[in-house]
């Protein structure tokens, strides 16, 4: 009987003598980012407090298909009073990038600890940090995931694209930088291939590169151009779509078209020899061109309205087939549906996307302003569309003025 009632005592000073000998742990994921998105950079603050005289140490911070992750400084270790007791504090930055939208859980996060004892001796303890979630919100729009703090577009061209010489060589180098992201969510290489032009592709460089302000992204495009035909052309541009996670909305990069051809082409191609026959094509080239103006002009003056502003006129008397959806997700509070909703009605009514701030800051903001009501947004939508709508119809395309071609 005594034994039974010693045992607990027995028991409790040997887990406070273990105690003692080891120290007081803890080990926490810190983090202040309520609302990332898709492929957006989460700090987290992975903090250790030792009462412990570690000799060694190793962390092991568990990989996911759920999110990439970058070290992006170096530990910090120091001294510093918690509660009036000097401690041993580990810090370690790890930036996180989720992959998918929803909840994401990070961790748990386990240090291996090798520490002094106070007889002078070596010994081992583990310390678990508990898993975090973060909730995670869909990359805006139907864009491929970058988001970054800041990026930076770069088209250099070795001569003017417009004026090249016979058998000169173009030579395109695009460079982008992005701050706060990783080297693979920059976008793929687009490809510049046309039929009155050769093409010469370089490897692309492509690396991210670490910083005292975190990880900084870029890739390297470089092509050598040169005109296969010799005609004026225009080479197309595009637009790179990314997020900005200083303004909580989403930015293009423009890559833009250019020129391209040889100069005073006409007589570089047709300067095949002496005898008269150059002067042949260029006179038959001035007669085609000649005929190009003579039908433009006869078009421009006998053509209805462009189908593009028929189409437009149409799809305003009709119900948007996007309507029902918008209503719904408004009266549901469901932001995210909404979103997605309004720009494919923007699409259907052939308008740029536009008029989203206000419901990107209730998204993606941090700390989003409160009083916002789904239902008047939509309906301050609805109006915004509606009036470029009708300017769109009578921008140079009204009843009594002919159309652009």
């Amino acid at each position: 009987m005594v034994i039974r009632l010693l045992l607990p005592i027995i028991l409790w000073l040997t887990l406070t003598d273990l105690a003692a000998a080891q120290g007081d742990t803890r080990l926490m994921i810190l983090h202040d980012h309520g609302n990332p998105v898709v492929s957006e950079m989460v700090e987290l603050t992975i903090r250790g407090e030792y009462d412990l005289t570690v000799s060694l140490e190793e962390m092991i911070f568990p990989n996911s298909p759920d999110y990439d992750w970058v070290q992006i400084a170096r530990d910090d270790w120091h001294k510093e009073r918690v509660n009036g007791r000097l401690l041993q504090i580990f810090e370690r930055k790890v930036a996180v990038f989720p992959s998918r939208d929803g909840p994401v859980e990070i961790g748990p996060v386990t240090h291996n600890l090798t520490y002094v004892t106070e007889d002078r001796k070596r010994a081992e303890t583990e310390v678990t940090a508990p898993a975090i979630t973060l909730n995670v919100h869909p990359f805006p729009g139907d864009h491929r995931p970058l988001s970054a703090r800041q990026l930076t577009l770069t088209d250099e061209l070795s001569a003017k694209p417009g004026q090249l010489k016979q058998n000169e060589v173009l030579t395109r180098r695009v460079t982008i930088e992005a701050e706060g992201t990783l080297a693979h969510y920059l976008p793929p290489r687009p490809d510049l291939r046309q039929p009155w032009m050769i093409s010469f592709t370089a490897p692309e460089q492509r690396e991210t590169i670490m910083t005292e302000q975190g990880p900084l992204a870029r890739v390297v495009w470089e092509w050598q151009l040169r005109p296969h035909t010799g005609e004026p052309a225009i080479l197309p541009g595009t637009g790179i779509p990314w997020f900005d996670t200083a303004n909580r909305q989403i930015e293009i990069a423009p890559l833009a078209p250019i020129p391209f051809g040889l100069a005073g082409f006409g007589s570089n191609f047709g300067a095949v020899n002496e005898n008269g026959a150059g002067n042949g094509i260029i006179a038959a080239g001035i007669l085609l061109l000649c005929c190009a103006c003579g039908l433009s002009l006869m078009l421009w003056r006998r053509v209805p309205l462009h189908r593009h502003v028929l189409l437009m006129r149409l799809r305003r008397h009709l119900p948007s087939p996007h309507s029902r959806i918008m209503h719904e997700a408004a009266k549901q509070n469901d932001l995210t549906t909404l979103r997605a909703a309004a720009e494919r009605h923007l699409r259907w009514l052939g308008l740029p996307a536009r008029g989203f701030s206000e419901l990107d800051r209730q998204l993606y903001a941090a700390l989003p302003p409160p009083g916002f009501d789904a239902l008047d947004w939509l309906a301050g939508f609805r109006k915004m569309a509606r009036s470029e709508t009708r300017i769109k119809e009578s921008d140079g395309n009204g009843p009594n003025q002919r159309p652009k071609l």
